[in-house]
């Protein structure tokens, strides 16, 4: 199969999961009526602490681009972030697209290709690491409270396995310049073999590019390595504390579904979410988070609103602010 029918699958796909989810899934589990009912009883005082937790989420998505990338500045890494988040939610082929549109952002800048390369593959593997690590902590809080649940277990050692495979060939290919040498030479020819066979031009990069890479990233990690990590889990945590926000304010108590329990909840849709069957996980995040609240004794009406209220707070404003930076970001200039 040619590249574009498999992206025209992948379309239909994805549509077909959109429309499954909010026109026959979610209507079974609570009536669109009734999670009406539940959302109209917020109050101001509610929705200011919604607007807060959502400010949050929304200035954590810079600070971990300003580490790997000192030069940028709050106000560019803002910007490079809501536009590349926002092209993840209208266009398929998920984060390799948000990849693309920060990558042509950043050169538009001015900036080095090697320094935003080395920022683009940081923050990647960073972010890569918390989403495989999280169902692993989950696990074990939940252990703590005595609780089990398979599919947390399943997805916790799938993510753990991951994990370690990750972290074990990054610290290889750091370790010495004739492990990356050998590494991006290995890479390059099995790249180059794939494009082969699509009638592609080889790659222009070998070994040599990454033992720079290694170079530079040893040199930034030896003294960011701290704080890139903190900025990860801050700009990842703030998302869960939006979906928590939105459960208690909408009447989950925890006593019906507890801290521990939302983050387990979340932490395998999380990861579930990024892979790229639908843009945003649009469809696949919304079932897999009430099927998971619900299963540890959540309201089925008002999990669904917490549910569809927590995916608005955290896909519109970033689409909008997205759309506005992708439109206007060639006014902030370098210094």
């Amino acid at each position: 199969m040619t590249s574009r029918l498999w992206q025209r699958i992948g379309i239909v796909l994805g549509i077909v999961v959109v429309v499954a989810t909010f026109a026959f899934v979610l209507p079974r589990i609570a009536d669109y009526g009734q999670v009406w009912s539940v959302l109209k009883g917020l109050t101001w005082k509610q929705v200011f602490v919604l607007a807060v937790a959502t400010l949050l989420n929304l200035v954590t998505f810079a600070p971990p681009w300003m580490v790997a990338l000192p030069q940028l500045g709050f106000r560019r890494a803002f910007v490079v972030t809501q536009a590349s988040t926002a092209s993840t939610y209208v266009a398929p082929g998920g984060a390799a697209v948000g990849v693309a549109l920060s990558y042509a952002m950043l050169r538009g800048w001015g900036l080095p290709a090697g320094a935003v390369a080395l920022a683009e593959a940081l923050t990647g593997i960073w972010n890569q690491l918390a989403l495989l690590g999280f169902p692993v902590v989950a696990l074990a809080l939940l252990t703590l409270q005595k609780e089990q649940n398979a599919l947390l277990q399943s997805v916790a050692l799938i993510g753990l396995a991951v994990f370690t495979v990750v972290v074990g060939g990054f610290a290889v290919a750091l370790s010495t310049p004739r492990f990356a040498q050998k590494i991006g030479d290995a890479a390059a020819r099995l790249v180059n073999r794939s494009l082969g066979i699509v009638r592609r031009k080889p790659v222009a990069w070998a070994g040599h590019s990454f033992v720079r890479f290694r170079r530079e990233a040893v040199g930034l990690l030896s003294r960011r390595w701290h704080v890139l990590t903190l900025a990860t889990l801050a700009g990842q945590l703030s998302v869960f504390v939006v979906l928590l926000v939105s459960l208690r304010v909408l009447g989950e108590s925890s006593s019906q579904v507890s801290a521990v329990e939302v983050f387990a909840a979340w932490s395998i849709v999380r990861l579930l979410g990024s892979l790229p069957i639908t843009p945003g996980g649009l469809g696949v995040v919304e079932v897999g988070l009430t099927a998971a609240l619900v299963g540890f004794g959540g309201d089925n009406a008002e999990v669904v609103a917490a549910v569809l209220l927590y995916r608005f707070l955290t896909i519109v404003p970033t689409l909008i602010l997205g759309l506005v930076a992708g439109a206007t970001w060639r006014r902030l200039k370098l210094a």
